[in-house]
């Protein structure tokens, strides 16, 4: 095994020979700098690869100040407003943060602003409404007590993730740094020069890590400062008068800041995407990547390595979508804080390799007195480990003050005993197909361009309503299938997507992108799939799933999954199938199934068969069920939060609906907390304990044969196949 390399660690100009002693202890080849650090010359010649930090929007306050009219700019809407009398006043920053955000009047506001009548969801004439500066005041001509709002473009005057890190950091005194516009003319001619001149001015740089391109994600704060709207997905602030009009003559209709605004849901990945706003985000797509692709030939041209950051500015670059590719990029890393966002990074094509920024960053919200940095580590480590197990990153790294790490030498053992065991995993599996046990398609209105970021609305952050359905997600993330995301357009365009995988999952809200609202009510996408399972196909819904009041029904597959959701329009039929029963599905469950908030007034069609028919609560609804349906099976899950136990329950599930129970007991280990993993090409295979306690299992092989083992707190061990 390799005792050296795969590693990136973070320095600064205090830290220089600790970071040398750092890099021998944790065997790293590469040191990179940070936002609010500074790389020391000093290490250059210290045999250590070195990345440089390079942020094309930001950090040359004097460009943007030189150049008002190309600062970045960002959509935003005021709070929605009634009228009481013929005339309201609206103030435009009323909740935000005002070192932020400055409203745009030096472009046409008749034009790139909106009121709307959120009673009659129209736009005012702009014959009704005008702005006063003086007062900060939007004064509209008003129906009384109808509802409005103002959708009006803002200069971004503090770079938010520049603020995020002052605020977080209690940096005092710091220049707010503000962003510009590379998309617009004088500034992307600037930019490419000022690249060329970056390059040589360090030319001990061998990768520029740029972080990220050109648009931030939604970021916004409120008059306190404090986080107000975040969509890691978001398009709000990758908009301008130069970018929308570029945009309207490709798309051949006029632009309305309502195709961003979306009732000031801003389009988040919740929302089924319109037509409009799908054109703006493939018009995004191409014209950062022709940027972006200039930039990467420079950073060529100067014998450089070109890495990007998915994250802060990565918006348009969309890494899953095909032409991806096309940019020419060396690397791409990420931030691991689960097992969906490590594949949300080693999934990606089209690059040399990928590198995975572990947790917990090194900054004084986590290393101060009292603090835990060991136990974060330890989480994020297990979790990562598992997906890393079926897809690997190239890399590992860290980032943040080296010098807050080092005060906690049990986190900087822990973090070595990491390093070690990283490269061992590499060694063994970087190349080789893992075993798959079945084909598993995500279905949502995103497919693959929001591939393991279901759910994800702050990166690896989740909330009361949605965690029990990323759980699913997660769960898949580490699992022995081959997994893809696909989209309801995917199947219009290519029918035939449905013979290449053996189980469908729809998990969410109803009216959601994620199981996809009125699309159930497209004869040829209800028909197409219904046949699909009919013919032997597997379906597992979760939450409510193909969910959508119509034509009878509320879930609109309901004959398919034998379940149902009062709505208030059946209580008039009686419901008696509410008994549950065993099944092969819950032989792992100990006690209850932890279903997460779950689904309240679902209940069994009659034949049904019901595995859990209560809450946790004990009152009748519907938790679990499975059913039947020609050829084929599915289950119904209420909400199924990550844990090792529901992890296996999922995946009886998708054996059980594939029709392929016998399959259970190949690489398997009896002992939900233990995985097994294996790879046929190369001959091997591994055991892992996932917890910081002693396990003991059976494990079972590809043939059925099994051997019982104990293994210590989170270890590992690697066999051969025919051994």
């Amino acid at each position: 095994m390799n005792e050296k390399g795969r590693i990136t660690i973070p320095t600064d100009m205090d830290v220089i020979e600790d970071t040398i002693k750092l890099s021998e202890k944790w065997g790293a080849d590469a040191v990179r700098d940070c936002d609010g650090t500074s790389f020391p010359i000093e290490l250059k010649d210290a045999g250590l690869k070195v990345y440089a930090t390079y942020y094309t929007t930001r950090k040359d306050n004097a460009w943007a100040r030189a150049n008002p009219d190309e600062i970045q700019q960002m959509y935003l809407m005021t709070p929605l407003c009634t009228a009481s009398e013929e005339t309201l006043r609206i103030p435009l920053m009323k909740g935000l943060y005002r070192d932020m955000l400055t409203p745009n009047t030096r472009d046409d506001i008749t034009r790139w602003w909106e009121v709307v009548d959120r009673s009659t969801g129209e736009p005012l004439p702009v014959s009704h409404w005008h702005y006063e500066e003086q007062t900060g005041e939007v004064v509209i001509k008003t129906v009384p007590f109808h509802d409005y709002t103002v959708s009006f473009l803002a200069y971004i005057m503090w770079d938010p993730v520049h603020m995020y890190n002052a605020i977080v950091n209690q940096w005092q005194g710091v220049e707010h740094q503000i962003t510009f516009d590379v998309r617009q003319p004088k500034t992307h001619a600037y930019t490419l020069e000022r690249l060329k001149k970056f390059i040589e001015e360090h030319p001990y740089v061998n990768v520029l890590r740029f972080t990220t391109f050109f648009h931030q994600f939604t970021l916004v704060f409120d008059e306190l400062a404090r986080e107000k709207y975040v969509d890691w997905y978001g398009y709000s602030a990758s908009v301008s008068p130069y970018i929308l009009e570029q945009f309207e003559k490709e798309a051949g209709y006029p632009f309305r800041p309502e195709y961003i605004i979306d009732q000031g849901y801003y389009n988040n990945q919740y929302r089924i995407p319109s037509r409009e706003f799908k054109d703006f985000q493939a018009f995004q797509r191409r014209e950062v990547r022709k940027i972006v692709k200039e930039m990467v030939d420079i950073t060529h041209e100067y014998g450089k390595e070109a890495m990007m950051f998915l994250g802060d500015h990565w918006i348009g670059t969309e890494p899953f979508m095909g032409e991806f590719k096309e940019m020419g990029l060396d690397a791409v890393v990420g931030s691991v804080g689960n097992g969906s966002t490590l594949r949300l990074i080693s999934d990606i094509d089209g690059v040399s390799y990928t590198e995975g920024r572990l947790l917990p960053y090194f900054f004084p919200d986590t290393f101060h007195e009292g603090g835990d940095p060991v136990k974060e580590a330890k989480v994020n480590w297990v979790t990562a480990r598992r997906a890393i197990l079926r897809k690997p990153i190239d890399r590992i790294g860290y980032g943040g003050y080296l010098k807050l790490a080092l005060d906690f030498p049990e986190f900087v053992d822990y973090v070595e005993s990491v390093c070690r065991e990283f490269r061992e995993l590499y060694d063994n599996i970087k190349g080789c197909v893992p075993y798959c046990v079945k084909r598993v398609a995500v279905l949502n209105c995103w497919g693959k361009m929001r591939a393991w970021g279901c759910h994800m609305v702050h990166h690896a952050i989740y909330f009361r309503q949605n965690y029990s359905y990323s759980g699913i997600i997660e769960a898949l993330s580490g699992a022995p299938y081959d997994v893809r995301f696909i989209s309801f357009d995917d199947l219009k365009a290519d029918p035939g997507l449905l013979k290449e995988i053996d189980v469908l999952i729809n998990v969410g809200d109803a009216d959601t992108a994620h199981t996809g609202g009125e699309w159930w009510c497209d004869p040829e996408i209800s028909s197409l799939i219904k046949q699909f399972i009919y013919e032997g196909g597997g379906i597992i819904g979760v939450g409510e799933p193909c969910a959508h009041q119509a034509n009878g029904h509320f879930f609109q597959l309901s004959n398919v999954f034998g379940v149902e959701e009062e709505r208030g329009f059946t209580l008039g039929y009686d419901k008696y199938n509410w008994e549950s029963h065993s099944h092969f599905i819950t032989e792992d469950i100990k006690d209850r199934v932890d279903f997460g908030e779950g689904k309240k007034n679902i209940y069994a069609l009659e034949g049904t068969t019901v595995l859990v028919g209560t809450d946790s609560s004990g009152e009748r609804d519907v938790q679990l069920a499975v059913n039947s349906f020609g050829g084929g099976r599915a289950v119904y899950i209420s909400g199924l939060p990550y844990s090792f136990e529901n992890s296996r329950l999922l995946h009886r599930a998708i054996l059980w609906s594939a029709g392929d129970e016998d399959s259970l007991h190949q690489w398997f280990s009896s002992n939900y907390n233990v995985d097994v993993h294996a790879y046929p090409e190369n001959g091997k295979y591994c055991v892992v304990n996932n917890t910081y306690e002693p396990q003991s299992t059976v494990v079972y092989k590809g043939d059925g044969s099994s051997f019982s083992l104990d293994l210590d707190a989170n270890q590992i061990l690697w066999y051969e196949i025919g051994g």
